[in-house]
Parts: structure tokens; sequence; C-alpha cells
């Protein structure tokens, strides 16, 4: 397997942060969302996405999310992601995984059949940046 085309990127910020009851195993749960702008196949896009991250006892961030993508013409693709990451020093974040869409139509339907792979960083003021690739 190996990274294709950068299908991808966006920047913007976290718009919230929720702390959740711990799992059952005692492990922190926070639910953060965010809104970024950028470019999804070479459109324009604005993408709203929420996640819940776990911090297990081995200090990694296990994390899922889902979220809506729009592109300027009013196409609509939703999308779920699942990824792992770390916890940075000054409060910032790392992940890395995959994600997958659904329901696109237009420019966008191409993403229903393929599997893709993201970097997110959030740095500790909550500035995020994101690149998607397809996997291949």
């Amino acid at each position: 397997m190996a990274l294709g085309e950068q299908l991808g990127h966006d920047t913007g910020q976290v718009t919230g942060t929720r702390v959740l009851p711990p799992t059952e195993q005692g492990e922190a749960r926070v639910e953060v969302s965010f809104e970024t702008r950028g470019r999804l196949l070479d459109e324009e896009v604005v993408d709203m996405g929420t996640y819940v991250s776990v911090l297990g006892a081995d200090g990694v961030l296990r994390g899922e999310g889902q979220g809506c993508t729009m592109s300027g013409g009013g196409e609509t693709v939703i999308w779920t992601g699942m990824g792992v990451g770390e916890l940075l020093n000054d409060g910032a974040t790392s992940f890395r995984g995959a994600i997958f869409y659904r329901g696109a139509s237009g420019t966008f339907a191409r993403l229903n059949k393929i599997a893709a792979v993201f970097e997110y960083d959030a740095d500790a003021s909550g500035k995020t940046e994101t690149k998607v690739f397809e996997w291949k």
C-alpha cells in the first residue's frame, strides 16, 4: 500500500472542547469540534467535524470522528474517521488515521469508493491543519 494523490488540505480552528465522563477503565475522554476552510478535489470547501479522543494509559490518543464537507457550489459529502495521536507538551495534538466518505455526488462522487488517510494537527491555540491523501 502507498499514498496516492493529495485529495485535500485545509486550515481552521477548534470551535469547542468538552470533557466527557471517563471510560470504564478510567481513561480521560474529550470531545473536540472544529471548522476549517480549504480545498478538496480542487474545490473550495468548508468542513465541520467533531471527534472524541481517549487518552490511554499508554499515553496514546485514540479518536473517532465524523463531519460534513460543503463546497461553495452546494455539494456536500459526509465523512467518518478514526486515528491515533499524541498530546504534545504545549497542549497541541497530532493525529494520523483513515477517513471514509459517503453520500457524495457530482465533483465529490469518486470519494464514495476510496479509502483515504489524513494528517491532523492542532496547536495549543486551537489552530488546525489537515491534509488528506488517497490510500492506494
